[in-house]
């Protein structure tokens, strides 16, 4: 005779059901449910995998999944059914049921990555989920992919994004200041000087200043409230410890174009714009009379191939002069005209 037991990968595939229609946002939890009433109904298997499921969801806090598992004399009905389904799931399954049952196998990343680059370095990897990540020169970021989410923590440098469509699980880009939610595919995230900066290239962003970014502690991937500010195709804004700057409008190919090996100003602050170039460049500029040049901006595009073309043409563009102290190797300083 057939067995109608579920397989372990059945009650895994439950347990993602389950947890979606507890952790996921209405639309997708409502999906969820249905799904899972179909799936449900399609063998006894299936049924059992779901009951199973939905006994380790609810067993999460219990404390007979707790520390350890004892093994009493007399059992409960839901004790012995918990232990058939403990059975079933083999010695992996025993594990995440003792660290917390459903809910522990629901949060635990699916993959994990710590990247980071240095001076004058780029980066691009892919994800498990084919979306691309593309790191400019000293950027570092952490990269977590789970059931219901998948999430990038940049803590400093920029980082050019083409996502993976999966409504099931929003990808989300945090920083320092704020959070930014994919709604579209091609943008990229800065964290530098105090603030973050998002451009989208393609698609939409949703961005969310920080302390507004709705969904709770216990659902980190879920955004709740709706982004006060949502980014089309050509649009970036700031934002920073008062909250999000003002809109505005760039070329879609200045996005992320230090990947075809170009920086390109936008009415950017001077001090900004020498660390971009710090970023590349083997010997740093030094701003001088800081206080004279903080308030100064430049724009243009310029070859990382050819610092000297941005050092020859920046007196042109504002009262600034470029001096070369003696030394070994000499120092490139940046002052301004008196």
């Amino acid at each position: 005779m057939t067995s109608t037991l579920p397989s372990r990968a059945m009650i895994e595939r439950a347990l993602l059901l389950v947890g979606r229609t507890h952790k996921a946002s209405p639309d997708v939890a409502q999906a969820a449910r249905e799904e899972l009433a179909r799936w449900r109904a399609g063998s006894p298997a299936h049924a059992q995998a779901v009951a199973a499921a939905e006994r380790l969801w609810a067993g999460s806090d219990a404390s007979a999944l707790q520390g350890t598992l004892p093994l009493p004399h007399r059992q409960s009905p839901s004790q012995a059914a918990r232990r058939r389904t403990l059975g079933m799931l083999g010695a992996g399954g025993v594990v995440a049921a003792l660290a917390g049952g459903g809910r522990w196998y629901w949060q635990q990343p699916l993959e994990q990555l710590a990247l980071s680059t240095g001076k004058a370095q780029q980066l691009d990897r892919t994800l498990s989920d084919r979306s691309e990540l593309s790191l400019a020169a000293r950027t570092a970021c952490q990269v977590a992919v789970y059931r219901n989410r998948r999430e990038v923590r940049l803590a400093a440098g920029e980082v050019r994004f083409r996502v993976t469509h999966d409504p099931d699980r929003p990808f989300l880009v945090m920083t320092d200041w704020g959070r930014v939610r994919v709604l579209g595919t091609i943008f990229t995230v800065s964290a530098r000087e105090g603030h973050m900066r998002v451009a989208v290239a393609d698609g939409r962003v949703g961005v969310w200043p920080y302390g507004d970014a709705g969904g709770s502690a216990d659902t980190p991937g879920v955004l709740t409230d709706d982004p006060p500010v949502v980014l089309q195709a050509g649009q970036a804004i700031d934002v920073d410890r008062h909250g999000l700057g003002a809109r505005r409008t760039l070329p879609p190919d200045d996005v992320g174009a230090w990947r075809q090996g170009w920086l390109v100003f936008d009415n950017t602050p001077l001090p900004e714009a020498v660390a971009r170039w710090n970023d590349y460049v083997p010997q740093p500029f030094l701003l001088r009379d800081l206080p004279r040049l903080r308030e100064l901006r430049v724009s243009g595009s310029f070859p990382l191939r050819d610092p000297q073309a941005f050092l020859q043409g920046l007196p042109d563009m504002l009262p600034v002069r470029v001096t070369r102290a003696a030394g070994e190797p000499a120092t490139i300083e940046l002052r301004s005209q008196k």
